[in-house]
C-alpha cells in the first residue's frame, strides 16, 4: 500500500506588480501599456480622448457662462458645484481619506486644474476670443510632456519629441493665424494657465496610478471647498448676475462636464498610458474648440482648418507609436 501524504502542497501565487496592474510598464516613466498599444493601453487612450473632447467644450462653455456671471464668481461657483458633485460621490462610496503622503500632490492638482487654469483662462476670455485662447491648449501638450519628464523621470524617444514639437508648431501657427497673428491683453493669463495646468496634469496623472482617477479630482475639489464657498459668496455679492439659458448651461457644463467628468476620464487614461502620450492627444483640442466656437458662438473658422486637422492627426499618431 502506498501511504497518502496529508501535507498541504505549497503552490506559488503570482502577485502582479502595481505598475502592471495599472497598465504601465517600465516604472513611473513607462509609456507602453501591457500588450503594446492593445488592451488597457487602448482603453487608456480612449479615456484620455474622451477627456480631450470634454475639455474642448470648456472655452465655449466659459464664454456662455460669462453672459450671466462675472469672471470671479463664475470660477468660484463652477468649483463649488463641482466640489459638491465630487463630495456626493465620495460620501456615497464611503471613500476613506487619502494617505497623508498624497495630500501635497492633491494640493498641486487643486492649485493647477481646479483654481489656477479655470481662473486664468476665464480672465483671459474677458478680453480674448475662444479661438485666440486656444493657443494655450496648442502649447499645453508639449509643456505637459516636458513637466512630466522632469517630475516622473519619463524618457520618451526622440521620435516622440519630434512629433510633439511638430504638432505644437502646427496648432500654434494655425491658432495664431486664426486670430490674426496678434497677441492680446489676455496672453499673460494664458501663459500662466499653461504652466499651472501642466503641473496639475502631471501630478494628477501620477496620483491616478495609486488612486482611482475620480478620487484624485474629487479630493482636489473638496480640498478647495472652503475657498470655493468664500469666493462664491464674495463674487456673487460684488459682480452683477444676469441669468440666461446660455449662462446656466455654460456653468453646468464647466462644473460637471469639464471639471469633474472630464478630469476623471483624463486622469484615468493618463494612469493607463502615461502622461507624455496622453498629453499629445490634446493636440486635437484647439481644433475641436474652434469647431465648437463656430457651432455654438458663431465665430468664423479658417479654410485652413481641414489641413491643420490632418497634420495634427498625423502628429498624434506618431506620438502614440513612438
Amino acid at each position: 500500500m502506498t501511504a497518502k501524504n496529508s501535507a498541504t502542497l505549497h503552490t506559488a501565487i503570482a502577485v502582479e506588480h502595481p505598475a502592471r496592474r495599472s497598465g504601465l510598464r517600465g516604472g513611473p516613466g513607462g509609456l507602453r501599456g501591457r500588450g503594446g498599444l492593445g488592451g488597457r493601453a487602448t482603453g487608456g487612450t480612449a479615456l484620455a480622448g474622451l477627456g480631450v473632447v470634454a475639455f474642448s467644450l470648456t472655452f465655449p462653455a466659459t464664454a456662455w457662462g460669462l453672459e450671466s456671471f462675472g469672471p470671479w464668481s463664475f470660477v468660484a461657483v463652477r468649483s463649488l458645484l463641482a466640489a459638491l458633485i465630487a463630495g456626493g460621490f465620495l460620501l456615497a462610496g464611503r471613500v476613506p481619506l487619502p494617505a497623508r503622503a498624497h495630500w501635497a500632490g492633491l494640493a498641486v492638482v487643486a492649485a493647477g486644474v481646479v483654481v489656477g487654469f479655470p481662473l486664468l483662462t476665464t480672465l483671459a476670455l474677458t478680453t480674448s476670443t475662444t479661438s485666440h485662447a486656444a493657443v494655450v491648449v496648442g502649447l499645453l501638450p508639449l509643456t505637459t510632456a516636458a513637466v512630466s519628464a522632469l517630475r516622473t523621470g519619463a524618457r520618451p524617444s526622440r521620435r516622440f519629441w519630434g512629433a510633439a514639437v511638430a504638432g505644437a508648431a502646427v496648432v500654434l501657427g494655425f491658432t495664431l493665424a486664426q486670430s490674426g497673428g496678434a497677441l492680446s491683453a489676455g496672453d499673460g493669463y494664458l501663459f500662466g494657465a499653461l504652466l499651472v495646468c501642466a503641473a496639475g496634469y502631471t501630478e494628477g496623472g501620477r496620483l491616478a496610478r495609486v488612486l482611482p482617477g475620480w478620487q484624485v479630482i474629487g479630493w482636489a475639489l473638496v480640498l478647495c471647498l472652503p475657498l470655493s464657498l468664500a469666493g462664491s459668496a464674495l463674487g456673487l455679492a460684488y459682480e452683477p448676475v444676469h441669468l440666461t439659458g446660455h449662462g446656466l448651461a455654460g456653468l453646468v457644463w464647466a462644473a460637471a462636464g469639464s471639471t469633474f467628468l472630464g478630469l476623471y476620464v483624463w486622469y484615468r487614461g493618463m494612469a493607463e498610458i502615461g502622461a507624455p502620450r496622453a498629453s499629445q492627444l490634446q493636440l486635437a483640442q484647439p481644433l475641436l474648440t474652434l469647431v465648437w466656437s463656430v457651432a455654438l458662438l458663431g465665430e468664423h473658422l479658417s479654410p485652413a482648418a481641414p489641413a491643420a486637422a490632418c497634420a495634427v492627426l498625423v502628429c498624434i499618431a506618431a506620438t502614440q507609436r513612438a
